[in-house]
């Protein structure tokens, strides 16, 4: 049996009654989907009280106010909870049932969670200001810095591409994922990958088809071995700020001017 976790009973007087809507997570919306609703040795449904320092079984019986069993009197209706295409509706009149899903249940949090439709508000003003931001800080960087970021998702075929081309595609990629593009934007990394990119298709330094080795392109003297397992221009980028690859990037960058 998994063991239970350590738990306060809420405090009942912040409860709102109201309509409440529950959901499956992991986007799963089967045609019918059938929740615990009964302790059992294969579905334990128990909830550790800790004010009585004791597991509480829990039941879902229609004709009963609570969903502990110890409070529950006299013969009992079992119901079934059941979520139509991923959702169950729960209507304020079943309080029993909301406060199982709600407050209770095991399985929340694991199977399904309650819509919470403040919570979803202020996800969205915080989604809505992680755009504003990434295309404000799109906006404004310059075009050597929009091609390098650009080149993280499109990879080479940037250097076809205008600048016009380049500030569109850039301020696209900040509204499609902002958290994403932001991270990329504030890598350190990026520029020195992106340069490493360029040297690359100029011939100046070349990579070879196997992607794990780096040689200069004017006599082939070998710079260095891309560790196992590692993206070679991330590695390039890296050694790029070691005391011998800081020398070669100099010149890389003479010869990109």
């Amino acid at each position: 049996m998994a063991k239970q976790k350590t738990q306060v009973k809420p405090e009942t007087n912040t409860w709102e009654v109201k309509d409440r809507t529950y959901f499956l997570l992991h986007d799963e919306s089967p045609l019918t989907y059938r929740l615990a609703s009964r302790h059992s040795t294969r579905h334990p449904l128990l909830w550790f009280d800790e004010a009585q320092s004791m597991q509480r079984e829990l039941r879902y019986a229609t004709n009963q106010a609570s969903p502990f069993v110890d409070e529950q009197k006299g013969e009992v209706t079992m119901g079934h909870i059941v979520f139509e295409d991923g959702v169950l509706n729960v209507p304020k009149e079943k309080q029993n049932l909301q406060k199982l899903l709600s407050l209770y249940h095991p399985r929340k949090g694991a199977t399904y969670g309650e819509f919470q439709p403040q919570v979803v508000a202020e996800n969205e003003v915080d989604e809505i200001h992680a755009e504003i931001e990434a295309l404000n800080f799109a906006r404004g960087i310059d075009i050597d810095h929009a091609e390098a970021i650009l080149r993280v998702e499109k990879g080479s075929s940037v250097s076809g591409m205008s600048s016009k081309e380049i500030k569109r595609d850039l301020l696209l990629m900040a509204k499609k994922n902002p958290h994403a593009f932001m991270a990329i934007a504030n890598d350190e990394n990026v520029g020195l990958r992106n340069t490493g990119i360029k040297a690359v298709e100029l011939g100046i330094i070349k990579l070879s088809q196997d992607q794990r080795t780096f040689n200069w392109g004017s006599n082939d003297r070998k710079l260095f071995t891309v560790p196992f397992d590692e993206n070679p221009y991330s590695a390039l980028a890296a050694w790029f700020k070691t005391d011998e690859g800081v020398e070669v990037y100099k010149t890389v960058e003479k010869k990109l001017q």
